[in-house]
């Protein structure tokens, strides 16, 4: 079985990888792979099953199913998406934005259906992702240390894809709860000058037990990093802000911001958000279907 995985894995492209590492990029390859496979062998069943083939199986349960997408959303992600569009004009990118939202909502439609078939035909994965050894140090951190699931994220404020994974970590430690450890470190990245400052700001905070509260203040206004709005956001929490801009001024938590990257890049993080879930890589604004099925994964080796 494996070198069927590895007739489809080894055929991509490393460009498709960044610089991830080997171990990790050979998984990652592997896992897609084997997740297309066992896609097929579920669908060509139920086709058997029903006297179909795959592709009219398809047309029936998915691309049928799925709602056509209409101008006021096109307009709404060209507005959310201004950064990925360089200043093109709606017009001149209306039909590429319509056929990338058409193919997001049929990946969403064949997954949740392929989520239906799984229960009817339960499926085991075998393949042993990588885990990287990955401390949580003195992050901030929520949950209790002594929880099944540990998640360390590498972040930046700056960084526009940690602002949209936000709300799905939220999600993840809402849907798990006690069952997760959350613990946050800092990775700002040299082309966000702002993310450094505000990095060893947000420890200023921690210092003062409002990390937390200051984190999100930040994320909510990405705009606002410069060395006033810090110390304006440390004001607005109540902070001793005498005792925050002495902090900030001296640079006092800079050894810490370096610890946290140099403790990422050894653990191959070259980009953010990069979360660690008990040592496996999950890298970029993830949706929350990734963690859930990794989590959920660790959830049941635990029980062996």
């Amino acid at each position: 079985m494996l070198a069927d995985v590895d007739d489809k894995a080894l055929q991509q492209s490393t460009a498709s990888f960044g610089s991830m590492k080997l171990s990790q990029a050979l998984y990652e390859a592997r896992r897609a792979a084997v997740d297309d496979l066992i896609a097929n062998a579920l669908l060509d069943q139920e086709a058997k099953s029903r006297g179909l083939d795959r592709p009219a199986l398809i047309e029936k349960e998915i691309t049928a199913k799925i709602s056509p997408v209409n101008d006021a959303e096109i307009a709404q992600w060209y507005q959310a998406n201004q950064g990925r569009i360089q200043g093109a004009p709606l017009d001149q990118v209306r039909q590429p934005i319509r056929a990338y939202l058409t193919q997001e909502r049929m990946q969403l439609a064949k997954e949740q259906y392929l989520d239906t078939l799984k229960s009817k035909t339960p499926v085991r994965v075998l393949l042993e992702a990588p885990r990287q050894t990955v401390a949580a140090a003195n992050g901030a951190a929520k949950g209790p240390a002594n929880a099944p699931i540990e998640i360390i994220e590498f972040s930046d404020f700056q960084c526009p894809y940690c602002q949209r994974a936000n709300p799905t970590v939220t999600q993840v430690l809402n849907t798990y709860g006690d069952r997760v450890r959350f613990v946050y470190r800092h990775f700002p990245l040299g082309n966000h000058p702002n993310a450094r400052p505000a990095a060893e700001a947000s420890q200023c905070a921690a210092e003062q037990g409002k990390f937390w509260q200051y984190h999100d203040a930040l994320f909510a206004n990405p705009s606002k990093l410069a060395d006033p709005d810090l110390k304006q956001r440390a004001a607005e929490l109540g902070l001793d802000t005498t005792r925050f801009n002495a902090c900030v001024d001296t640079h006092k938590y800079k050894s810490q911001v370096d610890a946290d990257m140099h403790a990422g890049e050894e653990a191959g993080v070259n980009g953010t958000p990069a979360f660690f879930v008990n040592g496996r890589m999950l890298s970029g604004a993830q949706p929350f279907d990734a963690f859930k099925r990794v989590i959920d994964e660790e959830l049941e080796t635990k029980k062996r």
